[in-house]
């Protein structure tokens, strides 16, 4: 059933409370009460939506996560047999807009649980195209899937966590995506400088 529009409303002021007091105060310093009176909401209100803070703070997460997943469905379609690095402009162009709340998850706030909803849901979405890639092209995947996926996933949250802290940042959405890219097609290697790496002398770590 849609959700009506008094709902929404509610809803979206209980986010925007406690992302904003979370950035200001620290996830554990902030209450229910301080979450109801910035939203001008009753207590009453809050738990006929949310059990707790925490599910508050999951459920921005899960939204987030839908609104990217919308965003990038044609994408996915358009991009099932190569890779463009086309998802991950997405990706921070919608952190941009939506900074506030990607910092609070970004940060680990909420003892790390709203983060992990955030790594695992981009992990499984990643997967599920790697996997898809694989099966359209014939490709075969020289290293574990999910350990490449997570990889790949932890390269774009650390990127992104050091991008949206700055008032002003330090590189357009497509220029970070293209840096990205590269990393991902060409390799640290290349990233590197190097042309070539001999297959029977690894470097050091």
């Amino acid at each position: 059933m849609a959700e009506n529009r008094r709902t929404r409303r509610t809803k979206r002021a209980l986010k925007h409370a406690i992302v904003s007091l979370v950035l200001e105060r620290g996830y554990d310093a902030v209450t229910i009460e301080d979450i109801t009176e910035a939203a001008e909401i009753s207590r009453a209100t809050f738990y006929a939506y949310y059990r707790d803070k925490q599910a508050l703070l999951t459920q921005i997460v899960r939204d987030l996560q839908d609104e990217l997943a919308e965003r990038l469905a044609d994408l996915r379609l358009r991009e099932a047999s190569y890779f463009s690095g086309q998802a991950v402009r997405i990706l921070f162009e919608h952190a941009a807009e939506e900074r506030d709340a990607y910092r609070v998850i970004l940060r680990g706030e909420g003892n790390g649980i709203a983060l992990r909803e955030f790594v695992d849901g981009r992990t499984a979405a990643s997967k599920g195209i790697f996997e898809k890639r694989a099966e359209v092209t014939g490709a075969r995947f020289r290293l574990d899937p999910e350990v490449l996926t997570r990889a790949w996933v932890g390269e774009q949250v650390t990127v992104l966590q050091w991008w949206l802290e700055p008032d002003e940042r330090p590189m357009s959405a497509e220029a970070v995506a293209q840096i990205l890219a590269d990393l991902s097609i060409h390799g640290r290697m290349w990233a590197s400088g190097f042309d070539e790496f001999p297959a029977d002398s690894p470097p050091e770590a």
